[in-house]
């Protein structure tokens, strides 16, 4: 039988290995690699300061790395060593201030980063704005455009030299709410027609579960855990991270016989020795309130476990759903649901409440 042949895959898009930025003695961008493959949407999620844009600086060639080495198609287009200049590395880049010139019309600033001049330029402009959906404002000036209009302009420009890559640093924070999610979408297809790489640099989660076909969640510097968005949020790798995309509510205890005993029944932790102190976090939507057994005491549900009696402190109507806050009679804690619609119970409200197990976290305690 002749030999098995070994497929190789191309390599990634984007690859950047160990990168490493220090300021002032101060490291922020800590040992940083991740890979993007063509077509592929991956955010830079994190709270400000944490290196995100730092990064995309490092990767765009405004900034120089310490360390660490960045590759496009498999081919090193920068260490601490050998560096291509910005203009050569084939990589657009969207901000949040959008940085048209306010003296060129629309089209001359699609056209104004490409080498071609003349009828071949504004031809390119047309093609452009006509997959943004502005061919009709080519000839008209910024300041005449919307906001939205002008981010759609700002992503026509960014293409129309048809970079490999494009790096986008909080380029919707600047739009009304109620363009954003349309804006985001008309981006995020125009960009996936065009088979380009994207690293999108955002602190909103929601954003990030949006657009993103890969979340790397960073902190101080690091990437601290990596995946697609469905992983990182249903399996988030601490407390931290748990609580980077929503509110949490947190219950103290001790593990005994690789057992955690709660108010709400126990919880395994497996590995965790006996007497480590640790953290049971879940998220006040898998928060339920018992009205079938209310004011019957605790006892066990098959999906939520056992409930734990709490009384209202405060009931807010938040749009779409309800937020009630409990003290917990077992300790005197606090605790938040979320609950559908308008629910609205008076303070002092005596209530039996459950969680759902199956999205509980147990973490252990830091510091």
């Amino acid at each position: 039988m002749p030999p098995e042949t070994k497929q190789t895959l191309p390599p990634p898009r984007l690859e950047i290995r160990n990168l490493v930025r220090n300021f002032e003695g101060r490291r922020v961008v800590d040992d940083v690699s991740l890979s993007i493959q063509p077509g592929q949407v991956t955010c830079l999620l994190g709270p400000s300061g944490c290196g995100k844009s730092t990064t995309l600086r490092m990767i765009a060639g405004v900034d120089m790395q310490d360390a660490g080495e960045i590759y496009v198609d498999g081919e090193l287009i920068c260490d601490t060593l050998f560096r291509v200049p910005p203009e050569r590395r084939s990589i657009g880049l969207m901000f949040q201030d959008f940085a048209l010139f306010p003296h060129l019309t629309v089209g001359r600033n699609v056209s104004f980063g490409l080498t071609e001049r003349g009828a071949v330029a504004r031809a390119r402009a047309e093609e452009m704005l006509a997959k943004v959906g502005l061919e009709r404002f080519i000839d008209s000036y910024p300041h005449e455009l919307s906001g939205g209009e002008q981010q759609r302009v700002a992503l026509a420009r960014a293409l129309a030299p048809q970079p490999k890559i494009m790096l986008m640093d909080e380029p919707f924070s600047g739009l009304d709410n109620r363009l954003r999610d349309g804006i985001r979408d008309e981006t995020l297809a125009v960009l996936k027609e065009e088979d380009t790489a994207v690293l999108l640099v955002t602190h909103e989660p929601e954003e990030a579960m949006r657009m993103a076909d890969e979340i790397a969640l960073m902190r101080d510097g690091r990437i601290v855990q990596q995946g697609a968005p469905y992983n990182i949020y249903r399996a988030p790798k601490d407390k931290a991270a748990v609580a980077f995309f929503s509110d949490v509510n947190v219950i103290e205890s001790e593990v005994h016989g690789a057992l955690v005993d709660t108010p709400f029944g126990d919880f395994l932790a497996p590995g965790l020795p006996d007497g480590a102190q640790v953290e049971i976090v879940f998220r006040p939507q898998h928060v339920g309130i018992d009205f079938d057994r209310a004011g019957q005491g605790p006892h066990p549900t098959a999906e939520r476990g056992v409930a734990a009696r709490g009384v209202v402190e405060r009931a807010r109507f938040m749009g779409k759903e309800s937020l009630v806050e409990f003290r917990m009679d077992h300790d005197d804690t606090s605790l938040r649901a979320t609950v559908p619609n308008v629910f609205l119970p008076k303070k002092g409200t005596p209530l039996w409440l459950t969680i759902r197990r199956d999205r509980c976290f147990v973490f252990p305690r830091v510091g």
